[in-house]
């Protein structure tokens, strides 16, 4: 009878964090088109001069500096996080009549992750801002080399194999198993068990997020790939089958960029 009663509130509050996912992934859009860059995040005759300015020149540029590029990731976080909390929250759903849960709390799991992102948002913001001054990466966050870009796909793709992977993954991949074991009611218990699930989810994806400074963090082509990949690990049925392949793959391609200067005789 609650459900029922709570069908109007359920409905919007759905629609509500659907048109959060479209807004944000239409800022990604409205971010590539106005530095020039297609689909996979090539530059046109624009964004390639902004790609070889020096952050050190003096005069304003967005990407050098950490507000618009902390809303940069900000927007990302939430277009390709967001998608894959879907699980937990029908999760959550499915508990609130027989463990007391509300939609306060629900609100409540998706401030407390998404608190956990946008803090992630910021340390990667400082991340890429520490390896455009050291000369790293371009202003469009794509790695100056294929040194750097080599070793980032095999540490993520190593990662992928270790315990801590494992441990992350299993809490996303089973939101339920957390839940019961950590659960709070009201507001105020969504809020911290979605905290504990943000932090769980940034130890379980944080690489795919790193991967950005392979081939460019405006590189839409990548964040929805990546967004697919981590929705997939997410789901109960096939979730643990494609971790390990995954790390397969991510370090043959890291094999392949640092051998391809071999192969072209650099």
């Amino acid at each position: 009878m609650q459900m029922i009663l709570s069908y109007p509130v359920r409905n919007l509050l759905w629609l509500a964090f659907f048109a959060s996912i479209l807004a944000a992934w239409w800022m990604m859009y409205a971010m590539a088109v106005d530095m020039d860059l297609d689909l996979i995040g090539r530059p046109g005759a624009q964004g390639e001069m902004m790609r070889n300015m020096d952050p050190r020149m003096d005069m304003y540029m967005p990407m050098a500096n950490f507000g618009p590029l902390f809303v940069m990731w900000a927007a990302m976080m939430a277009a390709m996080m967001l998608p894959t909390m879907v699980p937990t929250l029908r999760s959550y759903e499915d508990l609130m009549v027989s463990a007391n849960g509300s939609w306060a709390g629900w609100i409540g799991v998706v401030l407390g992750y998404g608190i956990v992102w946008v803090a992630f948002a910021a340390l990667i913001t400082a991340v890429q801002l520490g390896l455009l001054f050291g000369g790293v990466v371009d202003m469009l966050g794509i790695s100056k080399t294929p040194l750097f870009a080599g070793l980032l796909l095999l540490a993520v793709g190593a990662f992928q194999f270790t315990r801590t992977k494992e441990l992350c993954h299993g809490v996303c991949h089973s939101p339920m198993s957390y839940f019961l074991g950590h659960w709070r009611t009201g507001f105020r218990g969504g809020l911290r068990m979605g905290l504990g699930l943000g932090v769980f989810c940034v130890g379980c994806c944080w690489g795919f997020m790193a991967l950005g400074f392979v081939g460019g963090v405006m590189n839409l082509l990548w964040m929805g790939l990546a967004t697919l990949f981590m929705v997939l690990e997410k789901l109960p049925q096939i979730g643990h089958r494609v971790t390990r392949p995954m790390g397969f793959v991510l370090i043959l391609g890291g094999v392949a960029v640092l051998s391809a200067p071999l192969w072209n005789g650099g």
